[in-house]
């Protein structure tokens, strides 16, 4: 490994050697910058830093004030936390707690770990909350579809049929008391894709909460958000997020300004394939088996990122009357859907917990 340069002191007041020493110690790519996501232009003693790693199949990048300079430690820490996790929740590799549980949990209670426990009950709640239109078994769908291996393919019917009695929240048994899990049929597995990156920035957070560092912006795969505390470059003192146009991204239709808060979308614009006109997405309805259509993209503000991530694929599934009874129901909850249809005009969101908006275009 190429040996650190030197730096001053007042290079490191400065912040200059702060982005050095993330590269040095992470192998991530660091860069001060003067714009926030392609936004605002900043002054410049309010420049950011910005890193970056891969884990999840995604780029996770954390920006913060160069001001702050004293918290690279504690963000390579983070970025260490969110790779531990992707260890721990993979179905991708040859190990993980999640393959073994996925093994043997039809056999015997398997026992978790204190926070993915956690992490299994809250995708519990939500499966329940959205009538089962959030399903982490649902994953023997996302496969007869081909979207786990990333082929796309129109399975036939009863390939589709045996795929869904293999789905269901009610298949999987939680113990509170003892923090275990039970599959109550065989051929059952979980799947931590639609709520995994939200959880790992919840946890980076919580981490760096812990250590009193309380401004930066996370973000997952571009698509999961974690703001925290305020951007002091923005007249707003917030975080300030664009949502592109779902089929022209070079066009922004919404912007949002956050402060302790999370955001997320899902949409099916990236993973896709055609059959016969239709456009198949990789968000398959755990209730009927088949791609969703009919929406767009749908985007969630919701206190963390976890509930954020989860919830923009269930008001994905459930569509435009479900997500605004949700959203009532739930007022720490706020929603922007498009779908086709007619025309929408372009917003501005400065609150937290704005009620859905309905957009429709093509």
């Amino acid at each position: 490994m190429a040996q650190p340069p030197n730096h001053s002191r007042r290079d490191f007041l400065q912040g200059r050697a702060a982005a050095h020493t993330l590269v040095d110690k992470a192998q991530a790519w660091v860069e001060t910058t003067s714009e926030l996501l392609g936004l605002e232009a900043m002054s410049e003693k309010a420049l950011h830093v910005r890193a970056s790693r891969r884990a999840m199949a995604a780029d996770f990048v954390v920006q913060y004030h160069e001001q702050d300079h004293e918290v690279a430690d504690a963000m390579m820490s983070a970025f260490d936390l969110i790779e531990q996790l992707e260890a721990q929740m993979t179905i991708y590799r040859n190990a993980s707690e999640i393959i073994e549980i996925n093994k043997s949990a039809f056999e015997k209670p398997m026992p978790v770990e204190s926070e993915l426990f956690a992490l299994l009950e809250l995708a519990t709640q939500i499966n329940h909350a959205t009538d089962g239109a959030f399903d982490i078994t649902s994953g023997s769908l996302s496969r007869v579809w081909g979207f786990l291996q990333r082929k796309g393919r129109f399975p036939a019917d009863e390939e589709i049929a045996a795929a869904l009695a293999r789905v269901g929240g009610n298949k999987v048994q939680l113990n509170s008391e003892h923090k275990t899990i039970r599959f109550l049929e065989s051929d059952v597995e979980i799947n931590l894709n639609s709520i995994g990156k939200g959880y790992a920035l919840d946890q980076a957070s919580r981490q760096l909460e812990q250590k009193n560092i309380t401004d930066y912006l996370w973000h997952g795969g571009g698509s999961s958000v974690l703001a925290r505390g305020c951007n002091r470059a923005d007249r707003h003192q917030a975080w300030t997020l664009g949502l592109p146009h779902p089929r022209n991204p070079d066009r922004r239709i919404a912007e949002f300004y956050l402060r302790d808060q999370s955001l997320a979308t899902a949409g099916g614009g990236t993973q896709f394939f055609e059959h016969e006109g239709r456009h198949l997405s990789h968000i398959i309805d755990p209730r009927t088996g088949w791609p969703v259509e009919g929406v767009l993209t749908a985007t969630v503000m919701a206190p963390t990122a976890a509930e954020a991530d989860a919830l923009a694929t269930a008001f994905f599934v459930m569509g435009t009357k479900a997500v605004e009874s949700y959203c009532e129901a739930h007022t720490d909850i706020g929603a922007v859907l498009i779908c086709p249809g007619k025309t929408f005009q372009s917003i501005t969101v400065h609150e937290f917990g704005m009620k859905p908006e309905i957009w429709t275009r093509f």
